[in-house]
């Protein structure tokens, strides 16, 4: 189970002198190469950590426009509801089989530009293609002969029917007239594979980034930074998706950008997806990855985790005494006492160099907390799956349960907005009363997704003071029934004000997501527990 308080052992590794040694050593080893690595060792001001996740932010924005817009896109264009719903499932069902692969792919890239931003930038390229598609993807379905929004001239306009005497009507006629305007959405052939196909490139770039976007960030800052990194990347990721829900919820429709892109759907995809083409460059020029070739060859440019440190204090075996802030002068005139049993070597230059480099290494902790060393086989993967510590199985669980939720509110809120709440058609011809209604409903839908957004980013400025204070089981099982009663309360209720007040506990559950899971992992592979647990799991 996911209980007790997030340990403080990041906070100790501050005042340790023992690690402030070992990281000076490797910033000073990092920055004698040519590239300069030295950054990676060095604690990252919040303006670094920012720069970092400006692609977080970004992708943010094209998410906001993916949950807004793409569920009505289908459904516009003759997609019913059912299918509109498998649509959703094979994105995932493809990540299932696919992210594990390019996670693999990632940890093991020999790329001059690290292991994480070459993954990051073809995952980026399809998610603008999907960009592309989604929105203009009726454009491309007529250039291939699809002939689009035909209404037979026999047919009756809706809005005339409704302003009439119902009455003078047989339900043939109605009947009639319901079958004709449906007729429309048999023309959408090529539309409907283009646009399904650019949701599935979409979702799937989308939440796949995620991934080595996050493990770029937690790459190059030091363990003790990870709380500070994991909230900048939750709260970059709330500004984002608040700025571009609110996009979505402005009527582009009456503005001359808007007309020349062919209305606001259009205009809200290709601005957010120029947003995302900025963020992307923006962290990556930010901070330069060690390639995997160079991390085999200089021990000094891998991570410092909790088992390096510990295996580090088993050589010195308590015979080298550290003192706070010593000056170099003075430390190089330590002189250690040699005893018959164990005969120390003596320091010449700088201790840590000299013992860090050294041929024999005693301690077999340090040789198996090296990952870049060995590698999981796909088959060990598979069974860490089934085979993982009861403590992270659970916090998987809890994981998947809160993601099915947070998912179904995301991609249906809008519909959800559009049709219990305003009332409208999704499947109504473009010029009906029905349709515009919920296309307003849409946009209004769109204000209360960036309330929910909003409230991301807020709790996120508190969620590791909250932690401190109330322990993180209480903090993460607190957020998630905040969530399922609003959830609950928005479905009985569904008006105007429910959907603005309730959207606010999806927030807080968005922000448990992005944070805790991975700073609690953050922190096993700091200690050096992940990978030990893992194989022992598997191989047993």
């Amino acid at each position: 189970m996911v209980t007790g308080v997030v340990s403080n052992f990041h906070s100790d590794r501050r005042n340790d002198p023992l690690v402030r040694e070992m990281l000076r050593t490797r910033e000073l080893n990092a920055k004698r190469y040519p590239e300069d690595y030295s950054h990676v060792f060095r604690t990252k001001s919040r303006w670094d950590l920012i720069r970092i996740a400006f692609v977080i932010m970004g992708m943010e924005f094209v998410y906001s426009a993916e949950t807004a817009f793409v569920t009505p896109i289908l459904l516009g264009i003759g997609v019913e509801h059912q299918l509109m719903t498998l649509v959703w499932a094979i994105s995932p069902l493809i990540g299932f089989f696919l992210a594990p692969i390019l996670g693999t792919i990632s940890d093991r890239s020999r790329s001059s530009l690290g292991r994480r931003r070459p993954v990051l930038l073809g995952l980026s390229v399809t998610l603008v293609i999907g960009c592309v598609l989604v929105p203009f993807g009726e454009n491309v379905g007529k250039f291939f002969g699809d002939l689009g929004e035909v209404i037979p001239e026999s047919s009756m306009n809706l809005t005339e029917i409704l302003r009439s005497n119902l009455s003078a009507f047989t339900p043939y006629e109605f009947y009639r007239v319901d079958q004709e305007i449906y007729n429309h959405e048999m023309h959408y052939k090529w539309a409907i594979f283009f646009t399904i196909l650019g949701t599935l490139l979409l979702d799937f770039s989308a939440d796949t980034c995620q991934t080595p976007a996050r493990a770029y960030l937690l790459d190059i800052c030091l363990p003790e930074d990870h709380g500070r990194a994991c909230s900048t990347f939750s709260i970059m990721a709330g500004i984002g998706g608040s700025l571009g829900y609110a996009l979505g919820g402005f009527n582009w429709d009456n503005t001359t950008f808007g007309e020349m892109l062919g209305g606001s759907i259009k205009t809200v995809f290709t601005l957010v997806t120029i947003i995302f083409v900025i963020g992307f460059i923006l962290t990556m020029t930010s901070f330069r990855e060690i390639p995997l070739p160079l991390m085999e060859k200089d021990e000094l440019l891998r991570p410092l985790t909790e088992s390096a440190i510990k295996a580090e204090r088993a050589k010195l075996n308590d015979k080298i005494y550290y003192i706070k802030d010593v000056s170099m002068t003075f430390a190089l005139q330590l002189q250690t006492i040699q005893t018959p049993d164990k005969p120390t070597p003596q320091i010449i230059s700088n201790a840590l160099t000299e013992l860090e480099k050294g041929t024999t290494v005693e301690s077999d902790e340090a040789e198996a907390d090296v990952e870049v060393s060995s590698s999981m086989s796909l088959t060990d993967f598979l069974k860490s799956i089934f085979m993982m510590p009861k403590s992270i199985a659970i916090l998987c669980f809890t994981n998947l349960l809160c993601w099915m939720g947070h998912l179904s509110y995301c991609l249906y809120f809008t519909d959800f907005v559009g049709e219990e709440v305003f009332k409208g058609n999704p499947a109504a011809h473009s010029q009906s009363t029905e349709y515009q209604l919920y296309l307003e409903g849409v946009r209004y839908g769109c204000y209360g997704l960036a309330i929910y957004s909003l409230a991301c980013s807020c709790y996120a400025f508190t969620i590791e003071k909250l932690i401190k204070v109330l322990r993180a089981r209480f903090v993460y099982c607190g957020g998630l029934l905040i969530d399922a009663t609003g959830m609950l309360l928005m479905a009985l209720f569904p008006n105007k004000v429910t959907v603005f007040v309730f959207s606010a506990t999806g927030g807080i559950v968005y922000a448990l997501l992005f944070t805790m899971p991975f700073l609690l992992l953050g922190q096993y592979h700091a200690k050096g527990q992940v990978r030990s647990v893992t194989i022992s799991s598997a191989s047993s």
